[in-house]
Parts: C-alpha cells; structure tokens; sequence
C-alpha cells in the first residue's frame, strides 16, 4: 500500500488552517484523516477514526486539555476541524478504572464533557483513543486486516505477520468494554505502536501525526504482503449461462418484493464487476455468504446475510417472478428464525427491524443493493463490493471465519449504531419520481418540491444543452430523452430501473405550445402538436405501467393537461386539442389501472411563465383576447398571477392523495368556464 503522505502538502494544510484560526495538530489531524479516509481500501462509509490530543481554551476562557475524534455521520475523505469534536480529556481518563458503563451513560458523560455542546456525538470508539497515551491515533477497518484476522487460525495468522510492537486483541463489541480491553493490553506492552482488533481492524498511534499515518501503511502493507505469499485456490464457479431478462427488467420485481409494505418503498440499486461476479457465482456461495460481514458495523447497512436467487436457464421474466418469490419468502423465514434464536440471548428486549433483505445476489446477473434511498442503496453496494473481495480472497486461501452469530446480532440491533442511520423519515422517503420536460419552470419547480419531501427524483429533457447544465448543478439523475420516441422513453425507464428498481409516481409534463387558426394549421403542425403533447405523454404513461405492474407497490401518474382541454383560446386549436385528447387519456388510464392501485390524475394550469409560456406568447395571448399582458396574467377571478410553484403544489398534492385518481385539479386562479364539475 502507496504511502501518501507529502511534506508539502502538510505544510498547506498548516496554513490553511492557521489562517482560519486553528493549530498545527488539528490542521495535520485533518490532513491525515483525509489520506485515509480517501482509500477505500482503509476506510468505507464511516469504517473508521481518528483523534489528536492537544489542548483549547472553553468559554471561561481556561484551557483545556481535550481529544478531538472523529464525530458521527462525518466523512474521513472530506473531514474538516467541526467534523473533530472536543471532549475535555481528564474526565475521559478518570473513569479509566471504572469497571462497568453502560452506552447510555457513556454517549451522556461524552456528549456533557464537549467544549461545544453543538458539536456531533463523538465516536462510540472515543474512551479507547482517550487510554491510549498518544498525540495521534488512527483507527480503520483495512481489508487486508480483515483477511488475515477473519479466517480459520486468523490469530495465530496475525501472530506470524506481525511482529512484537503489535499486540492482538480478541474480538469485543465496541464501546466501553472494548476500551477497558486495549487499555489492559497497553499496559502490559507499552512498547506497541499498533493493536490488531480480531474481526475489527487496525489501530496504530504515535506522538507525531506522520508517523501514526505511516504505521497504518506498514502494517497493512505487512497484511498484503502475508497474503500475496499464501497457496491460491480459486473458488469453483457455478455455470455460465443467460436467461431471457436483463437486470433493468428484473430491479422493478426484486424492489415490489423488497417494498412489502406500500409505506415503506426502498431503492433498489444495480451493480456489477468482476470481484462480485466472481463472488456471487460461486458453487459454495450460499454457505460462505452467510457467514457474517467483513466487519462488524456492516450489519447495519446489509444485514448479516444476503438473499441469493438463482434462476434458470433461459428463463424469462415470469419464471423469475416465481423464483423470487419463494426466495424472498425464504429469506423473511431465515430472518424472523435469526431474530427469535438471538434475542433470547441479550437481556434487552429488542423489536425486529424489518425483513427485507439489504443485498439481493442474482447469480449469472449481478447484485441489486437496497436502502430506503439511493445513498442507502448505494452504501450497501460498496460494503457489498468489500465483503466480497475479503470473503473471496479468504475463501482463496482458507475458510471464512467471523465472530458468533450472536455478537453479529448484538452490533445490529446495538442502539449507537442503528442511531448511524436512522433519521426522520420524510413523506417520499423512498419514491421514485419521473419528470419530463424537467428543465422548464414547472418542471423545475415540481423538481424541487418532491425533492424536499425526500423523493429521489429523475429529471427528463429533450433540450441536451440545458440537461447537461442541469447535471452541473444537481446531482440527481439527468437523462437527454426524447418523449415523443417510443425508443428514447424506454432507454431511459431502462437505465432509471438499474439504478433506482423502478418508478412510483411519473410527472408528464413536457409539451409545446403551437398556435394558429384550427382552419389554416398546416397539417404537418397539426400533428407534430399531438405528437408532443399526446402521444408523448402516452409513451411515457405507458412505460411507467409497465414498470408499476411489476412492482405491484401502486403508483401514479400525473398528467400537465391544461385549461385549455375544457376552455379553447382563440387562435390555439392546435395546442387545445391533444391537450383534450390528453384529459381522456388521463381519465382512461384511472379506469384501466385502478384495480391494480395506480392512480391517474392531471393539472389544469393557465397562464405559467415558462419555456412553453415565454414573454413573446404572453404578448400574442394577451392580442388575441384585447387586454395588456399584466392584466392577462392577472386575468382569473383572485386577480393574482399564477406561479410555477403553484403548480408544483397540485402535483405534490395529488401525489399524496392516495383516494384520488381520474381527478383533475385547477390552478389557474380561478376560471368558471375552465371549471370541471
């Protein structure tokens, strides 16, 4: 393993941080950190911490001797000063040699000793940093620690690798007992630099920040060089063979099982390479698959084993339907027994998080990684990533071994670390949204307001400029499409299914607006106007069900009609009329789809500046019907200009109206000739 470690750029991170008025060992504490947290092969999604002992005033204006480490939910890659929190020391170090602390007490005694009370929780790892008597002290979760530690005879492995400044501490639970082991182990070797935690991983600590950096490089460079020398035997593998779906195809199925429970949607995220093809196609998958994590604090994101699905040769897209069925049957069974067998063994009473695997494995396909948002997907995708390099790369070499099922159980339901990732669930938490025509003022707007209820949301454009300038400044998915192709539509459902599982509410809102005499339009005008404000949204529509079907979670379809469907302007018959067609349309899909729970609702709008309503057709409205253009936007019986915003509101509404479908809500404030009954 490269050490990173440069002089220079030690010395900028001095600088910078002198500059915004913090000291030379916190500025290189955030160097360090950052140079580990930026290897994954060190660090993954919080595997890890680090701290630095050194000394700040309070606000009574006396220093303090106070250790800063790392605080919950910050990224070691990215950490700054804030993601260090300050805990006064000698009170850490008083309780040395109490016996017993609860994790209650000991998150309260932490929290109450921060020089700033606003600071994030600091690590449940924070007594161990405080016993051990360094300036610096490094902790990760390194793979090449996990492979040497998590194997049959790992012990007496490690006692062969490392040499007599590492000392090698029996697996124990995180938190205060932990901290108690390392601090008896130090005492009776004080000359050790690293602790290699069996089943854990890596602590390494010195005085000097580069030199605890550079342990940690040593030490796992000793781990892969250890492994690099043993005898390989390559895992035996499953045939090879193709079925007749693609994993785009399969997500919406796998996502509809996982979501057993309509309020409670999950992402489901597809991924392949050859680590987890190689993995996954394995003979004796199932068997050592099951047995744990690469490290404990994974459990939380994958559960403590994966769902496996095997399908047929050439099966199709039904056949794998059944399948998955049964399996995922089978998994909640497995779930429910592992809940019932281990609960009985901890004093706690605990309730059952839900069944629904985190990991689902299709072998000869690939994996699909699951959490209630696609962060959460995706984190479980990349423990998923290392759990099956380490676990192959044991199985390669030897047998793979973890703690007991039971200590497996007790660090998922442990209380600090469910604390990791539970949050206030917001209203879509776990939604998919689909917009088109996204780029415009309503599409934007409705973007932005289920984005704040918590919804993953795909934007869809025709216009390629303003999609790419839209993915410069978002980071959700931003895919050029062409709505009025049947092609295009299903390329990009395709691609959304791979990354999301599928889709629960679509939003078609794309369109032009065409104007002209009913009589005089050219023909070829006439249809290009159906072609973009009917059969688009068809096409979409059309798609978006299919994909719901197989879900079977419910749906919606939100359709941007327009007054215009039931109150024709003059001079705009060649808008208004796809846009009546697409009123039926809406309708149609709520009588067709409502025995399967998907809802068909539109918007009528009026009078929204946007693209579509541009300064230059508000002039031309506004001629056509012999008023100013103030008074045409003012033109409804509240006398007030109708917003995208307000648009955005009737979308989000009829979304979360779950009784409602072939309805069609007004916003054009106020028009009795456009009303519906």
């Amino acid at each position: 393993m490269k050490n990173n470690w440069s002089n220079n750029e030690s010395k900028k991170y001095i600088r910078k941080y002198k500059n915004l008025g913090y000291s030379k060992d916190l500025a290189l504490r955030v160097y360090t950190t950052r140079l580990l947290g930026r290897n994954s092969e060190l660090v993954l999604h919080g595997g890890g911490n680090t701290s630095v002992k050194t000394s700040l005033k309070d606000i009574d204006g006396k220093k303090y001797n106070v250790l800063c480490v790392k605080g919950s939910g910050w990224d070691m890659g990215e950490i700054e000063p804030e993601g260090l929190p300050a805990v006064k020391l000698d009170p850490l170090l008083a309780l040395k040699k109490k016996k017993y602390l609860s994790d209650e007490d000991m998150v309260s005694y932490q929290k109450r000793n921060l020089i700033n009370i606003k600071s994030p929780n600091p690590s449940v790892e924070t007594f161990l940093h405080a016993f051990l008597p360094f300036k610096y002290v490094d902790h990760t979760h390194a793979d090449a620690i996990l492979n040497v530690t998590n194997r049959t005879g790992g012990l007496n492995f490690c006692k062969k690798i490392f040499g007599h400044k590492v000392s090698i501490v029996p697996y124990v639970m995180p938190g205060f007992m932990l901290s108690k082991k390392v601090s008896e182990i130090y005492s009776k070797n004080p000359n050790i630099n690293c602790l290699i935690l069996m089943n854990h991983g890596i602590f390494t600590f010195s005085n000097d920040a580069k030199d605890a950096y550079s342990l940690m490089i040593k030490y796992v460079s000793q781990a892969e060089r250890a492994i690099k020398k043993l005898k390989v035997k390559k895992i035996k593998q499953i045939k090879n063979y193709s079925t007749k779906f693609g994993a785009h195809e399969i997500a919406p199925i796998i996502r509809g099982l996982s979501s057993n429970n309509n309020d409670q949607k999950f992402i489901v995220n597809y991924k392949i390479n050859k680590d987890l093809k190689y993995f996954m196609n394995g003979k004796n998958v199932r068997s050592y698959s099951s047995k744990g994590t690469a490290t404990p604090d994974h459990v939380i994101r994958v559960k403590p084993f994966p769902l496996i699905i095997t399908p047929k040769k050439n099966s199709s897209v039904n056949d794998f339907k059944l399948t998955a069925k049964k399996a995922f049957d089978n998994y909640r069974k497995k779930y429910i027994n592992y809940f019932n067998v281990n609960k009985k063994k901890v004093k706690d009473k605990k309730v059952m998080l839900d069944t629904s695997p985190r990991v689902v494995f299709v072998q000869n396909v690939g994996m699909f990684s699951i959490g209630k948002d696609l962060n959460g997907a995706k984190i479980a995708g990349d423990l998923t990533d290392t759990n099956a390099k380490v676990i192959a790369s044991v199985e390669e070499t030897s047998a793979y071994k973890f703690i007991p099922e039971k200590d497996l159980f007790d660090v998922e339901y442990w209380s600090l670390e469910q604390a990791k990732i539970k949050k206030q669930k917001k209203l879509l938490e776990g939604n998919v949204v689909v917009i088109t025509g996204s780029t415009g003022a309503i599409g934007f707007a409705t973007y932005k307001m289920f984005k704040s209820y918590g919804a993953e949301v795909v934007l869809l454009d025709y216009n390629l400029e303003k999609i790419k300038d839209l993915q410069s400044k978002v980071k959700d998915l931003c895919i050029h499409c062409d709505v009025r192709n049947k092609k295009s539509v299903k390329k990009a459902f395709d691609q959304i299914c791979k990354k999301y599982g599928g889709v629960d509410i679509l939003i078609s809102n794309a369109g032009t607006a065409i104007a002209g005499s009913i009589a005089e339009v050219d023909d070829n005008m006439l249809r290009q106007s159906f072609e973009d404000n009917f059969f688009s949204h068809q096409n979409c529509a059309s798609e978006a069900i299919k994909i719901m079907k197989k879900q079977n979670t419910n749906g919606c379809l939100l359709f941007n009609i327009s007054k215009q469907s039931v109150n024709p302007g003059k001079n705009f018959g060649p808008y208004g009329l796809p846009k009546s067609a697409l009123l039926s349309l809406c309708k149609q899909y709520a009588v067709d789809y409502g025995s399967y729970g998907i809802r068909s609702n539109g918007v009528n709008a009026d009078r929204i500046r946007s693209g579509l309503m541009t300064n230059k057709m508000i002039k031309a409205r506004a001629k056509a019907r012999s008023v100013t253009t103030i008074d045409y936007m003012k033109g409804n019986l509240l006398l007030e200009e109708v917003k995208a915003e307000d648009v955005a509101k009737a979308f989000f509404h009829l979304a979360i109206s779950k009784k409602t479908t072939g309805a069609v809500l007004t916003v054009d404030g106020g028009n009795i000739a456009a009303s519906l009954r």
